[in-house]
């Protein structure tokens, strides 16, 4: 199973702040979590490709805006991750300021998919994030990864109180459940990111059986 616009995601640049991003025209999905959230593993499934972000051992070694061009169009941001570690101060804040503006002054980005692991509650820099994309009101969807080092029942546990506390304080976001190993949740994300893209995509449904 591969989505036809994201399978085509090649590399295109990489930009330490907003002056070097690419032009600012068409429509960007971007992705954020912390950096164990499985970040780059989802991406590498959503694209159905293996190595199409970069899987690092040292979580929070990429520390630039990461832009894949799906066509002409459509593009696919990996943005940096947070709660990272081993990187001086001075790097840190300017990292810092080049996603923040990133994620406050660019046209083209209209969603973000923000990660977090099903098996621990959001961290503290989580609902930062929810926080500041609601207040300039940029839409996210969160998957919650790792789903399937979950049984089912703690599983939809986990779900049913981020749904919660989404729905109470949070209405510009939406949540799932994702497995990048089991390719769990793949439909769901596709959706949203065609959703946000403006792609229509052709659904072919499954034949009926006599």
């Amino acid at each position: 199973m591969q989505h036809p616009l994201y399978q085509k995601a090649e590399y295109l640049k990489s930009a330490p702040d907003l002056s070097y991003c690419p032009e600012d025209t068409g429509f960007e999905v971007a992705f954020a979590g912390r950096s164990n959230a499985g970040k780059s593993s989802a991406l590498n499934v959503i694209t159905s490709q293996k190595s199409l972000a970069r899987i690092s051992k040292t979580p929070g070694r990429t520390q630039m805006l990461n832009f894949f061009s799906c066509d002409d169009e459509h593009k696919l941001v990996d943005l940096p991750g947070y709660g990272y570690a081993k990187v001086n101060l001075k790097v840190k804040k300017a990292w810092e300021a080049g996603l923040s503006a990133y994620i406050e002054e660019r046209q083209a980005l209209k969603g973000l998919v923000l990660l977090m692991d099903s098996r621990m509650p959001p961290t503290e820099i989580d609902m930062v994030m929810l926080d500041w994309t609601l207040n300039i009101n940029i839409p996210v969807h969160v998957l919650l990864t790792k789903a399937d080092k979950l049984k089912k029942g703690p599983a939809q546990a986990s779900l049913l109180r981020l749904q919660k506390q989404l729905k109470e304080s949070y209405p510009h976001a939406t949540v799932q459940l994702f497995s990048s190993l089991k390719r769990q949740g793949l439909e769901q994300v596709w959706q949203k990111i065609d959703q946000w893209m403006e792609y229509e995509r052709v659904v072919k449904a499954p034949k009926k059986r006599h």
